[in-house]
């Protein structure tokens, strides 16, 4: 494919070919296809498709959801990281705050490493959802009910978990996305 001037990006069996208009897409495709035919493979029926990536519709390729110009990672991706922070912020954890932070932390640092080249807006919504769970948590501490938003917002604002050393990736993705000093 490359020997045929496709821009090629490939990790084990995956693959995404870039090309420039549907026609040269097309083109890659059965050369593809034969490529692999010849060697005795065969492509993935529903994996496989010629993607315009103006358009709503996308494709995922390791764990990222690429549409419109933009990547954030693939929803099944989301909802791994979610289950993995709901299983450490369980209302009825017996660990003291700066444990169950300790423990967080490293899910959520491993997370964003990885997916630290998404789309901006990505980050903050998963930072407000972590932080209600870990206010939920207060809550029933209290002997309250319910989730951690309204009022536990401000009882619990987002300094107080800044102070406890939380990892928020909209800081992160901030602190990431600066140059360095002095670089020209």
């Amino acid at each position: 494919m490359v020997r045929a001037g496709q821009e090629l990006i490939r990790y084990a069996d995956d693959q995404v070919i870039l090309c420039k208009t549907e026609r040269e897409a097309q083109e890659a495709l059965v050369r593809l296809r034969e490529e692999l035919t010849g060697r005795g493979l065969t492509l993935h029926p529903e994996k496989t498709r010629v993607v315009d990536m103006s358009q709503p519709g996308g494709f995922d390729f390791l764990g990222y959801h690429f549409e419109c110009g933009q990547k954030r990672p693939r929803s099944k991706s989301l909802m791994k990281l979610k289950d993995n922070v709901r299983g450490l912020t369980k209302r009825n954890n017996g660990h003291s705050l700066e444990a169950i932070i300790v423990r967080l932390n490293r899910v959520l640092r491993g997370w964003f490493e990885y997916f630290k080249h998404s789309y901006r807006a990505t980050f903050a919504p998963i930072d407000g959802w972590v932080r209600m769970r870990l206010r939920s948590i207060l809550r029933r501490r209290r002997h309250q009910r319910g989730a951690g938003r309204g009022w536990s917002n401000i009882r619990w604002p987002n300094a107080y978990f800044a102070k406890l050393g939380l990892f928020t990736m909209t800081t992160a993705r901030a602190a990431a996305s600066q140059s360095p000093k002095g670089a020209h």
